[in-house]
């Protein structure tokens, strides 16, 4: 049977071209999270609707456009990661008020609960904090828990003395749980998106830092399982200066 049309759809097609592909924005992210999968998927989902069409990729970066580190590396980033506050983390020491305990340097010899994480809040600046004040917790007297949370689970159940925290992120229980920050740390930048030197002009890139920018923890907490428990949001650098700036 003889199709007169099938010499025409040929010609169509030998005169078409190559299909272009999408764009698409490639985001590479480090996390301690252990499983990524529900977070990536909702993610994706959040940044598609946005106009972002992203190719995500976990802690070994083959190529990105852009890329969620904990250390700036003597860079600026291109959106910073901020606490409740809308400010750089604040690495505080916590105690149960009850305990009596009045300065860090009252916990020598006392168990204290931290975070087994890439990220100095939990555990590197707050050992340093112990350090300065004479305090060296030996191995059996350090309670190394998965996330903040859990740090703080260990202090309320009474299983260790203080806990490694951030200030945003535990303020809000302070009152609420009989809590009292015996050291507070200064302000730490380094957390965020950070645009890799190979990484081109990609079109998609306004929308994705866009979308970004509108993320936040209350909106989806599946999605900040890949980050540190105190990242609220994402902000625009210049912002967070003239918020440390204000009295």
């Amino acid at each position: 049977m003889k199709r007169p049309w099938l010499p025409v759809v040929l010609a169509v097609l030998a005169t078409a071209g190559p299909v272009r592909a999408e764009p698409v924005f490639r985001l590479h992210i480090e996390t301690d999270a252990r499983s990524t999968t529900v977070a990536a998927n909702r993610l994706q989902s959040w940044l598609e609707r946005a106009g972002c069409q992203v190719e995500l990729n976990f802690n070994e970066d083959a190529g990105s456009d852009l890329a969620f580190r904990l250390d700036s590396e003597g860079e600026r980033p291109v959106l910073a990661a901020v606490n409740r506050d809308g400010r750089y983390p604040v690495p505080v020491w916590v105690t149960r008020k009850t305990a009596g305990v009045r300065s860090i340097a009252e916990l020598a010899g006392r168990d204290v609960s931290l975070v087994d994480s890439e990220d100095a809040l939990g555990r590197d600046l707050p050992l340093q904090a112990l350090s300065r004040h004479g305090v060296h917790p030996t191995p059996g007297q350090r309670y190394e828990a998965g996330d903040f949370s859990s740090a703080l689970g260990l202090l309320l159940h009474n299983n260790t003395h203080a806990a490694a925290s951030e200030l945003g992120l535990v303020r809000p229980m302070l009152e609420s749980q009989g809590l009292a920050i015996t050291w507070q740390g200064e302000p730490v930048p380094g957390a965020g998106w950070y645009r890799p030197a190979t990484a081109n002009n990609n079109p998609l890139a306004k929308h994705c830092t866009d979308a970004l920018l509108s993320l936040r923890r209350d909106h989806d907490r599946q999605i900040f399982r890949i980050f540190p428990e105190w990242v609220y949001r994402f902000a625009a650098p210049e912002s967070i200066a003239e918020k440390e700036t204000r009295p």
